[in-house]
């Protein structure tokens, strides 16, 4: 047995979450954790809310609420949506708690002590109307490197360089418009060129990455600066140096606290797991790989920016030093991260009105069809586009007519002709029977070995393949039409069921809440695939602040089963079924288009009458 570590993309609590996020973060890393429990490995997979920095103060600002009710408000709002969608998060938290900046803080000091942290001058962008300052992303304008348009202020998303906000040609604000002012402020900053060298090395021994994720990696180390890790801002966790921790205006960066919350969040699970030193297992131990998901938009605080921290704690940059009391610390195995998915040709945007919340596709269609569309049709190694024809016919042609009906099929031919499934009687096999026994046995190690390189799509695919010869062979044999020979139909009956179950297992980590129902219409009984909850929990260092985890419990041989072909029981009882999937009606697209124009046209509005007002306001100042 291996300690997996699978760290998933913290979603950001200004907001609740759309299917372009999931189908990046959220349900590559379930697949994955899935089939990694499933073959026997002990799994660690954690997340929660990111919830610092200044867009939450934006947003609440906007909505008239404290950062923190804002923050309480859409860490639910998420959790929710995540654990409806079926993602199995062995702790999946936030990042206010007590725990989270203890641990963040630790770190920082560390970092501090060994050399790689220093205190030094930067430009800040402020707002002339308000004095805040603005956040790096909130600020627009023409890339000084490649000069493309709508480059941000931390990172030009059309070169891939990172940028400070000061460098921009024509910056604006995305806020409101304005052109922001550049004040210098006093801040610390993470010495990346001291640690270049240590990131790059280790970078050039990575194997198996994606290529374009792994080129863009080792791209960044083309010219390095140091980074400021300290913001302007009363909202997020405080600086752990005397002179500096009780100043209500000075915070850690959200960016540079937000990655440590896979370590943060670990700490917490063994804490509540009663073990506090369990963490360790998949942190400290060099053999435990530990595999990040996420978009390619943080791909540079995946490989860049979070490894630096780590070999910054370590001590393993050019300046030495030694670990902390939590190291040392493993660097990722593996940088996990998917391109962009739009919707209808169009790239997400809340703010824009280009979205679908999980929340309303989960109201409006089956879970698994959208883990299936997700799974078929994400942004694996490519932009993809989520289209609702192409949501529809996938589930209407695969989910529905092809495997939905041949589980209805096969579960319905039992019940009707022996209520329990029949036994396979040896002298009655014959060649076809055979090879298709040893064709959806022999799926696992095809399909796992592609899971496990992080080819789903492929594995999803050869999944189905399965599928489609299950139903050619029933096609074939035709056990509707075997009158007189019991033992041949039972024969088949039983090859066919055992070949459905085998595909079920196959698919089980894409399709977690319909492989529960397979499961149980062909007769059986128990947990087959495990859910996660949410719990609601006090604060293990602050009681009285409460919030929810997801959590759940996943273990092979009770809830989970076995990632292989187990045979199936004979003489389980078999009841008519009920359908598994249905087709969604034709009509659906184009309620779903007319439902996207409209709310489209509803956001140009708001945003149009927004702008009006802020023009009013600032013409009034003056």
């Amino acid at each position: 047995m291996t300690h997996i570590m699978v760290n998933v993309a913290w979603p950001y609590a200004n907001g609740p979450r759309h299917i372009g996020h999931v189908a990046g973060f959220g349900v590559p890393s379930d697949v994955y954790a899935r089939y990694q429990r499933m073959k026997g490995n002990d799994v660690l997979m954690v997340s929660g809310t990111d919830e610092h920095g200044t867009p939450i103060l934006v947003e609440a600002d906007k909505e008239g609420v404290t950062p923190q009710e804002l923050a309480d408000r859409y860490n639910r709002v998420i959790a929710s949506d995540l654990c409806e969608l079926g993602l199995s998060y062995d702790l999946f938290t936030r990042t206010t708690t007590k725990n989270h900046e203890l641990v963040v803080q630790e770190l920082f000091r560390q970092c501090l002590k060994n050399g790689y942290i220093y205190k030094g001058v930067q430009k800040v962008a402020i707002s002339p109307s308000t004095g805040r300052t603005l956040p790096d992303r909130y600020i627009e304008g023409e890339c000084p490197i490649c000069h493309a348009p709508g480059a941000r202020g931390d990172q030009c998303d059309n070169c891939g360089n990172e940028l400070d906000p000061d460098e921009l040609i024509n910056p604006v604000s995305k806020i409101n418009g304005e052109t922001p002012i550049f004040q210098e402020s006093e801040h610390y900053f993470l010495d990346l060129p001291a640690l270049a060298d240590a990131n790059l090395a280790w970078l050039k021994t990575r194997q198996g990455w994606r290529t374009n994720v792994l080129n863009f990696s080792i791209g960044l180390f083309r010219e390095v600066k140091p980074r400021a890790i300290t913001r302007d801002i009363d909202w997020g966790i405080p600086i752990p140096v005397p002179g500096w921790i009780d100043n209500p205006n000075k915070r850690l960066y959200v960016w540079f606290d937000a990655v440590i919350g896979y370590l943060s969040a670990s700490i917490e699970w063994a804490r509540r797991s009663g073990d506090p030193e369990a963490w360790r297992k998949w942190w400290n131990d060099p053999e435990a790989p530990g595999y990040y998901f996420m978009g390619k938009d943080n791909i540079t605080f995946h490989s860049q920016i979070w490894p630096s921290e780590m070999l910054a704690y370590n001590g393993q940059g050019s300046r030495g030093g030694e670990s902390g009391q939590l190291g040392p610390l493993n660097l990722p195995e593996q940088v996990v991260a998917s391109e962009f998915m739009t919707m209808e040709g169009k790239k997400f945007s809340s703010s824009r009105g280009i979205v679908i919340y999980v929340k309303d596709i989960l109201e409006r269609y089956p879970v698994d069809a959208v883990r299936y569309y997700i799974s078929m049709a994400g942004p694996e190694t490519s932009d993809s586009d989520f289209t609702w024809s192409e949501f529809v016919r996938h589930n209407n042609e695969e989910l529905a007519a092809s495997w939905g009906n041949l589980v209805n099929r096969v579960a319905n031919l039992i019940a009707k002709n022996f209520g329990e499934v029949p036994p396979m009687v040896e002298a009655k096999l014959t060649d076809e029977d055979r090879a298709l026994l040893a064709e959806s046995a022999g799926a696992f190690a095809t399909v796992g070995d592609l899971i496990e390189h992080h080819r789903q799509k492929n594995a999803l695919n050869e999944a189905m393949r399965v599928v489609g010869d299950i139903n050619k062979y029933i096609s074939a044999t035709e056990p509707w039409k075997i009158k007189d020979d019991p033992e041949r139909l039972g024969t088949v009956l039983h090859v066919a069921a055992q070949a459905v179950m085998d595909a079920n297992h196959l698919l089980a980590p894409f399709l977690p809440h319909s492989a529960q129902k397979v499961f149980e219409a062909l007769g059986g009984t128990g947990v087959f695939s495990p859910l996660p909850r949410i719990e609601e929990v006090e604060d293990l260092d602050n009681p009285a602040f409460r919030y929810p985890v997801i959590t759940g419990d996943y273990v092979l041989g009770e809830t989970v089963r076995p990632w292989k072909s187990e045979p199936i029981e004979v003489g389980a009882p078999v009841a008519k079924p009920t359908p598994i999937f249905a087709k969604i009606p034709a009509e659906a697209v184009d309620e779903e288009l007319a439902r996207f124009e409209e709310a489209l046209n509803a956001r140009k509005q708001a945003e149009s009458e927004r702008l009006e007002a802020e023009k009013a306001k600032l013409a009034a100042n003056e």
